[in-house]
């Protein structure tokens, strides 16, 4: 299988300027959508399994179905697979022994004292087996996986926040918030771009992009010129499939094959990531 490190995957992106795409996936169209999509680009990713997948399949499964669709498509780009937003310390080590090659513990809305102590015993672990670590500081707005954020508590992070919460934890990579939300933007997002680059020279590590699904593409090649390294990309994904398989009934309504309107979601779905892979620069980088 080609599985690789979190922390390598990401390093390497980050020391050669250019982004890997974290890529939700739900069930099996969506993870055979990013693997056929990175295999024909020719580029590495990380595919994200995240809390309301956990919810509603289960872990195992999931991490069952990426192993069984790299064998059936034959896919050998390098691939990471990154649990997102954990909030149990308990799942990330469940994750570990299921060969996950990332893992995110996601305590913003703790007080940051635990935030710190619990993200630093996932690094530990992750340290310990060769994994990648991600921690967030400062929350970011939204709603991902059934966790909502106001827009007024998306606070910004401060530089002294993350280099305070980097430095305690040793997270390999690090989730700030600079302006971007979960979801569906009610208006063009506006990132803080020199908010990040004094991040990024603090810190000196791979910065996180949470939320990148309708951020404009201009701006989101200028983050990773300032040190983003990881852009976690989930409603647009889950917006094009949807919207294929509904086209899909629109035009054939007494179809009833599943198989046939689940692959205008996938091949809708595929060509999305694709575009998100160029546009992060990644396209031919495995």
């Amino acid at each position: 299988m080609p599985y690789v490190s979190g922390k390598t995957m990401i390093e390497d992106a980050w020391k050669n300027g250019y982004a890997i795409g974290a890529f939700t996936a739900h069930n099996l169209e969506t993870i055979k959508a990013v693997l056929l999509a990175a295999e024909e680009e020719q580029a590495p990713i990380m595919i994200q399994i995240g809390q309301k997948a956990i919810n509603e399949m289960g872990m195992q499964p999931l991490r069952e179905a990426v192993d069984s669709l790299i064998a059936h498509h034959q896919i050998s780009v390098p691939i990471c697979i990154h649990l997102d937003h954990s909030r149990k310390f308990e799942q990330c080590m469940e994750a570990a022994t299921r060969n996950f090659q990332s893992l995110m513990f996601d305590g913003s809305a703790l007080p940051i004292e635990d935030n710190i102590r619990i993200t630093r015993a996932v690094v530990e672990v992750a340290n310990a087996l060769g994994l990648g670590a991600e921690g967030e500081i400062g929350k970011i707005g939204g709603t991902e996986d059934d966790i909502t954020v106001d827009e007024k508590d998306a606070m910004i992070t401060t530089v002294a926040e993350a280099l305070d919460f980097s430095e305690a934890t040793g997270v390999d990579y690090l989730a700030v918030s600079i302006g971007t939300a979960h979801g569906v933007y009610k208006t063009t997002p506006e990132l803080k771009f020199d908010r990040l680059s004094e991040i990024r020279e603090a810190v000196k590590k791979p910065i996180v992009l949470h939320g990148g699904s309708g951020v404009p593409d201009d701006q989101i090649v200028e983050a990773i010129k300032r040190g983003v390294a990881k852009i976690n990309v989930d409603t647009e994904l889950r917006k094009s499939f949807l919207e294929a398989v509904q086209a899909h009934w629109a035009e054939q309504p007494e179809d009833w094959i599943l198989a046939d309107v689940m692959n205008d979601g996938i091949a809708a779905m595929k060509a999305t990531v694709q575009q998100k892979i160029r546009l992060f620069g990644a396209a031919g980088k495995a």
